[in-house]
């Protein structure tokens, strides 16, 4: 079996889990990490695969078959994903939704002047929760569609955080309400303000003679971040936070509540939800095998950019057609 070669673009956390679920999928391998830093100081969990500059990507593109590039939304792949799509069929994980019309005319003009193909916003939101919005919407077109996150770490709202004078460790997590699912899953389509679907969780380790008060006015006023939720803040010792705070977990639902029938009065449910310990892990996995598609894809001379939306199921399976009917349809 001819293995699809996989190269990595940026190897911080979500990085290291595509390398990581590169080894759970045989027909994948991966061939070589790009990085900011200095290479030689940049030590893989993987032997024998090699670390390169980014400067020197034009030199590397026939290395792998999809490079798969795992930098953060804000000021990375704006610029990033188009630069690497003249040099390798590229997938990214951007997710600043109100952006991606524009990332992705960006991406995909750069993908077809280089003859290559493109896929953005992969993860799970966006990615496998678009795709449930979709079927969702599709399914019942008189209806209401809900999104909720958590419970799970916001890196952004943790960060912000963490910038508060007189806070040394700080973390936030996204709570769904439950008060607020229930009423969606009774039918009754509610309308709910920004408060009434989640509140924010913070835990902060305080510095040494720091005012917590103070800090904790300041979290909870911040503008665009926690003044239009219900916010709690929990002081805590730097143990407490390294015993049970270090990982990043996360998910959420995708609710549709709709009405079918004869006078429309027959309720119907869809949900969908994810529950992670591990946020960049478990996007990782869904990077991979949306390589797979792409290496297919290209393959069949499709070129330009793509979402999720444009990539049918089969694609992502290692299984064939004939082995998808029989064990799964």
């Amino acid at each position: 079996m001819k293995k699809i070669r996989i190269a990595i673009a940026g190897y911080g956390n979500l990085g290291r889990g595509v390398e990581l679920a590169v080894r759970q999928n045989e027909d994948l391998e991966l061939v070589g990490v790009f990085t900011r830093r200095d290479p030689s100081q940049v030590k893989l969990l993987t032997e024998g695969v090699e670390v390169w500059s980014v400067n020197d990507a034009a030199s590397k593109a026939d290395k792998a078959d999809v490079l798969i590039i795992c930098g953060g939304s804000a000021t990375d792949l704006p610029t990033q994903t188009p630069e690497f799509a003249k040099y390798f069929n590229v997938i990214d994980s951007f997710d600043t939704h109100a952006r991606i019309p524009e990332h992705f005319a960006n991406v995909d003009k750069a993908a077809r002047d280089a003859d290559h193909i493109a896929f953005i916003s992969l993860g799970w939101d966006p990615g496998l929760f678009s795709l449930n919005r979709l079927y969702a919407e599709s399914i019942l077109p008189n209806g209401k569609s809900y999104t909720f996150w958590g419970k799970g770490v916001s890196q952004g709202h943790s960060d912000a955080i963490r910038r508060v004078k007189g806070v040394k460790r700080g973390i936030q997590y996204t709570c769904p309400i439950e008060a607020a699912m229930d009423a969606v899953r009774s039918g009754s389509q509610p309308e709910l303000s920004t408060r009434e679907k989640h509140t924010r969780l913070c835990y902060v380790v305080a510095e040494e003679g720091a005012d917590k008060a103070a800090i904790e006015a300041e979290i909870k006023g911040m503008k665009n971040y926690f003044d239009q939720y219900d916010t709690t803040v929990n002081f805590i010792t730097e143990e407490e936070f390294e015993r049970d705070h270090t990982k990043m977990p996360h998910g959420g639902f995708v609710m549709r509540s709709g009405l079918t029938g004869d006078g429309e009065k027959t309720h119907q449910m869809i949900e969908y939800s994810l529950k992670l310990e591990s946020n960049p892990e478990f996007t990782a996995s869904v990077l991979c095998c949306y390589a797979r598609a792409m290496a297919r894809l290209y393959a069949e001379g499709q070129r330009g950019c793509r979402t999720a939306f444009d990539v049918a199921p089969a694609y992502l399976s290692p299984l064939s057609g004939e082995e998808l009917r029989a064990q799964m349809l």
